[in-house]
């Protein structure tokens, strides 16, 4: 099945503010997407169809928060990965419930 990748105005924001950070991590996604669209539940899941897939970032130094979390939904029937929310490990270390019942009804308002 053939998916397609699409994100959420949210996850947009996040991505714009980690880039000024980290000049590597758009290249960093792109190379997520393809291991993504070869394996679309990629990481652990949150259920709910999210999942939380770490990001490797070349830019950042290695270590237990060297890299940031992206949480991706997937929807089989529309075969779509949305990339819903991404945050940098040494900021947060996770998302809360309340969080993933927003970027819920943002899909479902989507």
């Amino acid at each position: 099945m053939s998916y397609s990748i699409l994100t959420l105005s949210v996850f947009d924001k996040q991505l714009k503010r980690l880039a000024r950070k980290y000049p590597s991590i758009k290249a960093d996604l792109a190379q997520l997407a393809e291991e993504l669209l070869a394996n679309p539940t990629l990481g652990k899941s949150l259920g709910s169809n999210f999942y939380k897939v770490r990001l490797k970032i070349t830019s950042k130094r290695t270590g237990k928060a060297g890299g940031a979390r992206v949480i991706t939904y997937v929807k089989l029937v529309n075969a779509t990965i949305t990339l819903s929310f991404i945050y940098d490990k040494a900021e947060r270390s996770t998302v809360s419930e309340d969080e993933l019942d927003s970027l819920l009804t943002l899909l479902e308002d989507s």
